[in-house]
């Protein structure tokens, strides 16, 4: 065989496994998935308005279960992101810490669509996070905030030593009542002083729980109703689980 027919007979084997085994920019991704099916279901209208407060709750704590033991949902983040490009139904808001080891979606196995999430150092509300917790509720129809707060919380710790910084300094001032209120753990009052700081992040999430209904009359009326509930959460950084207040 002369030298041409070589590398036109070799150049033809190219493409051919090219054209079987490797993937172009016209596939869609799933098409390569070889793992369990990907779920591409998202909460519409209707599934949103049969949740309860406390059926939303379960379906939370479910998640951060099977988040614990490994098994998240496998899901077509594409397929979402096309079913809910034109409209929302999220079940719940998450009010977090802004702690990179807490992404609320993950920890609770949601997807696209399924939660609204708040985040800011130290978990707690001021008057743009009830604004954004009213739209949240009244206008999109959540039925559960969160409060969530987290053990060896880094704006808990720095409130507790007074720290000062730009303007991080009037930030770490609101958790200055958990601060107040948790005088009474034993031990020295700083961050060195690991079951004070936790208590510390405890007591900053109800007292974020309880602000939060105080400060919103729109919150309230649909608490009072039955409709909606506001419950706070710690999250474990060692354990990887939420436990509810």
């Amino acid at each position: 065989m002369s030298s041409l027919s070589v590398a036109i007979a070799a150049a033809s084997c190219v493409g051919l496994l090219g054209c079987a085994g490797a993937p172009t920019s016209d596939n869609h991704a799933g098409d390569y998935h070889r793992g369990p099916p990907l779920t591409a279901a998202v909460l519409d209208a209707k599934a949103q308005a049969a949740l309860t407060p406390d059926e939303v709750k379960r379906r939370l704590a479910a998640g951060n279960e099977r988040f614990m033991r490994g098994e998240l949902t496998p899901r077509d983040y594409m397929a979402q992101v096309h079913a809910t490009a034109k409209g929302q139904y999220p079940m719940a808001t998450v009010l977090s810490c802004l702690d990179s080891r807490i992404p609320p979606e993950t920890i609770f196995d949601q997807g696209i669509g399924d939660i609204f999430v708040g985040r800011v150092a130290g978990n707690f509300e001021n008057e743009d996070m009830l604004g954004s917790f009213e739209f949240s509720t009244k206008l999109a129809g959540t039925k559960l905030i969160v409060v969530m707060g987290h053990t060896a919380c880094g704006a808990v710790k720095g409130a507790c030593d007074g720290a000062q910084m730009g303007n991080l300094t009037a930030t770490l001032a609101n958790i200055k009542p958990a601060i107040e209120a948790s005088q009474s753990v034993p031990g020295e009052k700083t961050s060195k002083n690991t079951e004070y700081v936790n208590a510390v992040a405890e007591a900053n999430v109800r007292q974020t729980v309880t602000d939060i209904v105080d400060r919103s009359e729109i919150i309230r009326a649909l608490v009072q109703a039955g409709q909606l509930k506001v419950v706070g959460a710690m999250y474990d950084l060692g354990t990887g689980k939420v436990r509810w207040l």
